[in-house]
């Protein structure tokens, strides 16, 4: 077989995988984060671009979990301290350096200048990699959504963004 006819039919097999991978319906797909140890979900659909952690101007004035402001793309976000906001831990200062703190921005969709400080990215997961775990019945915010587990055994909370992003307590940020 001549080497044109071997990439031809490397072509052909990689454009009937990317046709086959279009057309299958595709389960939930979240981002996943750590916040002060817990994992959370976070939908592709919602979240938007990832940032480094850098650059986070204090605002006074304002609750102890909004972090600060940063520039994203010329465009001024409110950064939102997401382990202080869930109560998972304290506040920490916007100038403290964070060793691989991440900025995810809301995605523009939700019309909302935001972005979650998370403490480290894990990965990306889809529902087929993630076992539903029942429900415990505890009280949670409305914006918490499923709770699975991984092959690992580790636990992972979805968060609904859209819903975060139109919650009274998120949405008042002045102390």
């Amino acid at each position: 077989m001549s080497n044109k006819d071997a990439l031809r039919e490397l072509q052909l097999r990689l454009a009937n995988r990317l046709q086959a991978a279009r057309e299958r319906p595709r389960a939930a797909g979240w981002l996943a984060v750590e916040c002060a140890g817990l994992g959370l979900l976070l939908p592709l659909a919602q979240a938007g671009e990832i940032h480094p952690a850098r650059q986070v101007a204090a605002v006074p004035h304002a609750k102890p979990w909004m972090a600060g402001v940063a520039n994203l793309r010329g465009q001024l976000h409110t950064v939102i301290d997401l382990a202080a906001f869930l109560h998972l831990r304290q506040p920490v200062p916007a100038a403290a350096p964070r060793q691989g703190a991440q900025l995810v921005m809301l995605n523009p969709s939700l019309r909302v200048n935001a972005a979650l400080l998370v403490d480290r990215l894990a990965g990306l997961r889809d529902a087929e990699q993630l076992e539903s775990l029942p429900d415990d019945a505890s009280p949670r915010p409305g914006f918490a959504g499923a709770r699975w587990r991984d092959a690992a055994g580790r636990e992972w909370q979805a968060l609904d963004l859209a819903a975060l992003a139109l919650d009274p307590l998120f949405l008042d940020v002045a102390a």
